[in-house]
């Protein structure tokens, strides 16, 4: 699979912490070999967006579409409890 990652994700990963970003490249290489990888949990957000979830810790979470043999990063951000 091969990533795309959307202006909004570049954007709001620059603003992450660096234990974070490093955290965030990370479960990406996870979803790029294997998306149920157990530790990103990753499932499907938005039916009719066909958006994705996948665990990046805790307390952040990364967005994705699978267009064919593309991720398409949508965003990043703090999970909501």
């Amino acid at each position: 699979m091969t990533p795309l990652y959307s202006p909004r994700f570049i954007r709001q990963f620059d603003n992450l912490p660096l234990e974070i970003q490093q955290k965030t490249r990370k479960q990406v290489e996870f979803l790029l070999r294997d998306i149920r990888h157990p530790s990103l949990r990753a499932k499907k957000y938005d039916e009719a967006d066909d958006i994705w979830q996948a665990r990046v810790d805790d307390h952040y979470r990364f967005y994705f579409r699978i267009d064919g043999d593309m991720y398409t990063l949508t965003s990043v951000r703090k999970h909501r409890d």
